[in-house]
């Protein structure tokens, strides 16, 4: 080994990277904030149920089944006996249905309920300790602007989401003596899968966001310690909007906007 590699290696043992990991990292907002936090300087661990795919990253797969408590130990297993630590979590796993809810499969709302629910809560849980010990940590948890009121048609995301926004906010409020910021990144329309996996058309004349401009957006509201973040000024005043009109008449329009078969 030369002289200039031993330097570099002693260099790099003195600082310490960071470690990101980010669930759903295979595509959409996940993969454009692994993306934005390898660049960064971040060591990403990007996971989906599929694990390593075709494509060119600068961070690494690894398969993640979160509604499976074996997948999730094996995984985190894995990060922890080589890295020994997660510095910045990013809970971006997640998908929609649309329709009537009587329509709608059991296994699939139970599926969205784990997924946007249970394994936020059970990989915050698993990471939380450790990020305490150390005084310092960051999570982040994809909520939606469908967080902030009922919606028909997709009645049962949009109260898991509802249940990411409130629990991202009161964990944020607990932790902060700790040094560990939490935020809850609420996007609305994007340039995703999103749609196609929920079966679900647009709903608003909105232009999408890109992933990579709510990634930015996201992890930009983290690193300024703020507990919520919306992307979008239109989606921030549709957000704050229904907080002064009735409850009832909120979710009565959203259910005139998606409805099936509206246009």
């Amino acid at each position: 080994m030369g002289i200039g590699a031993v330097v570099r290696r002693r260099v790099m043992t003195k600082i310490k990277v960071k470690i990101a990991l980010v669930t759903g990292a295979s595509s959409g907002i996940g993969e454009a904030t692994a993306e934005r936090l390898a660049k960064a300087g971040y060591k990403v661990y990007g996971t989906s149920r599929r694990g390593a795919q075709a494509g060119k990253r600068s961070f690494e797969m690894l398969p993640l089944d979160v509604t499976s408590d074996e997948s999730v130990e094996a995984a985190v297993s894995e990060v922890m006996r080589i890295d020994g630590r997660i510095d910045l979590l990013v809970n971006n796993a997640g998908f929609g249905a649309y329709g009537e809810f009587h329509k709608t499969r059991l296994d699939r709302i139970v599926e969205m309920t784990q997924v946007n629910v249970t394994a936020v809560v059970h990989l915050t849980h698993l990471f939380l300790p450790g990020m305490i010990a150390r005084g310092s940590g960051d999570i982040l948890i994809l909520a939606s602007t469908a967080s902030f009121q009922p919606v028909p048609y997709i009645t049962v995301y949009a109260a898991t989401k509802s249940f990411d926004l409130s629990f991202a906010e009161g964990l944020a409020e607990e932790v902060r003596q700790y040094g560990i910021r939490v935020c809850a990144l609420c996007p609305g329309s994007t340039e995703t899968e999103f749609h196609e996996v929920a079966g679900q058309r647009q709903h608003t004349k909105r232009s999408p966001e890109t992933a990579k401009k709510v990634a930015h957006v996201g992890l930009t509201a983290m690193a300024a310690g703020k507990t919520v973040v919306i992307s979008g000024f239109s989606n921030w005043l549709g957000a704050e909007g229904v907080r002064f009109v009735p409850r009832r008449l909120v979710t009565r329009i959203a259910g005139g906007m998606f409805r099936p078969g509206t246009k």
